[in-house]
């Protein structure tokens, strides 16, 4: 079985707006229910689970139902942190999957993982046991220990990877993961790559996009509202 986990449990500090942004409309639909329908409609994903704030449940479930999405199966509370609001939806899912079934951790608000990226991540996933999203690095990027004001260092961007979700594990793994980090002390550490290789594990890439974009700030939502009318060049390849 392979299951969508969508973390939406952030209150959505950065956006400076009364709601959480995951739940803001774009084009009359709530950014959360654009993310649940990239899943919904791959073939490949079978059920969906999100962790999102305790107050806004009955309100997922609903705009889920007004807009027909079906593979929704648990809605759960999320916790104080990223890394503790995962955690809660691998316990969910525990009670109902073996540790051998596999879990697309992705954001709630990054809107536009294609059914390539999907679909690249589970093949990725078959060849090694894991994938997480990621682009290269196109930019010039320097080190800095004055908050931004002035580097002397910089670093090769061949070597830069940016990691996107989903990230795609089994349930026993991510499990093992959360655990051992709970363990170790480790407890802010939101994206479960980071939390991988913090524990020794090597991060395989599968294929991400600068469309993929995680909406954190309104900047962001006029991107991705630029981004919903955009269709490619026929001549592109």
């Amino acid at each position: 079985m392979v299951v969508a986990l969508l973390t939406a449990a952030g209150a959505g500090t950065r956006m400076g707006q009364d709601i959480p942004k995951q739940f803001m409309h774009i084009e009359n639909k709530p950014i959360i229910i654009h993310t649940m329908e990239i899943f919904q409609k791959h073939p490949s994903v079978d059920s969906i689970i999100v962790v999102t704030l305790p107050a806004w449940i009955e309100v997922l479930k609903a705009y889920a139902s007004q807009f027909n999405i079906t593979k929704l199966v648990w809605v759960v509370p999320g916790g104080a942190t990223g890394q503790e609001s995962i955690f809660s939806g691998l316990m969910e899912l525990k009670k109902h999957l073996s540790e051998d079934d596999i879990v697309m951790v992705h954001d709630g608000n990054r809107c536009m993982a294609s059914s390539e990226i999907i679909s690249n991540s589970l093949a990725v996933f078959q060849e090694h046991g894991s994938a997480v999203a990621a682009i290269p690095c196109v930019e010039a990027v320097f080190r800095s220990s004055d908050n931004g004001a002035s580097s002397t260092v910089s670093i090769p961007r061949e070597q830069l990877y940016r990691s996107q979700t989903p990230h795609t594990y089994t349930l026993g793994k991510l499990i093992w993961a959360h655990t051992k980090a709970a363990e170790m002390g480790i407890t802010s550490t939101a994206a479960s790559c980071t939390l991988m290789q913090e524990l020794g594990e090597i991060v395989y890439f599968s294929k991400g996009s600068e469309e993929n974009i995680k909406i954190t700030t309104v900047d962001d939502m006029m991107i991705f509202k630029a981004l919903l009318h955009t269709k490619k060049d026929s001549w592109l390849k």
